[in-house]
């Protein structure tokens, strides 16, 4: 019996060990797998600020980012390229908006030849998926609705579903495209909504909504007249 216990006296430290060992791995893990989500979101930041589309470029960008990092010496003179770093970057942030005003507008223009679709007087666009019953909504009601807000690539920007609670609100005080859409709308009825950037938020960026930015709502009518 006291060899037995003297035995699992000895195992047990080497037991605590290798657990620690095994929680160290896990959040050594957890952190790289953070710091990779870091460095995703960045080059995601970058990507929509500058034109980098080739091996050459990443692995210069990359090798400075390194260094500066790592506090080594420059490889280059970094105040001499700094006017032409500036320049970079108005030059491909017009190429930038150009690109995507170009694919917002194709955009536009194929939903527009989707069946069942309709153009408001706003240049709002919706197509019903579903109907409703009972009567629209007039322009200063109140509505409870659900819905899902994405820029034409489909990145999600809002929705009452996510936040599981409806959304309540006057028409008078949503983006005008809503005004006007919601004004088709029955209770019951699903639609998706198309909003130019000129009924939406315009040249104001909103949250993860960029400036001049197409929005794609997909909208359930649940209440009206509250």
């Amino acid at each position: 019996m006291k060899k037995l216990i003297l035995l699992t006296a000895l195992f047990m430290p080497l037991s605590v060990c290798a657990q620690d060992a095994a929680a160290s791995a896990e959040d050594l893990a957890e952190r790289n797998k953070m710091l990779y989500s870091l460095g995703f979101l960045l080059g995601d930041n970058l990507k929509r600020q500058l034109v980098l589309d080739n091996e050459d470029d990443f692995k210069a960008l990359s090798q400075g980012m390194r260094d500066s990092l790592l506090n080594k010496k420059p490889q280059t003179d970094v105040e001499k390229y700094k006017p032409q770093i500036i320049e970079k970057y108005e030059r491909d942030a017009q190429l930038i908006s150009a690109k995507r005003a170009a694919q917002q507008q194709e955009y536009l223009e194929n939903f527009k030849k989707e069946k069942g679709v309709k153009e408001l007087d706003n240049g709002a666009l919706i197509q019903l998926s579903r109907a409703g019953k009972g009567k629209t909504p007039k322009a200063d009601d109140t509505i409870k609705v659900h819905y899902t807000g994405t820029l034409i690539d489909g990145t999600k920007f809002d929705s009452s579903i996510d936040r599981g609670e409806a959304f309540q609100t006057k028409l008078t005080d949503v983006i005008p495209c809503w005004t006007k859409a919601m004004q088709q709308m029955k209770k019951g009825a699903r639609a998706k909504v198309v909003c130019p950037p000129e009924t939406a938020y315009g040249n104001r960026p909103v949250g993860q909504i960029p400036a001049n930015s197409v929005l794609v709502f997909d909208v359930e009518m649940i209440e009206m007249g509250l």
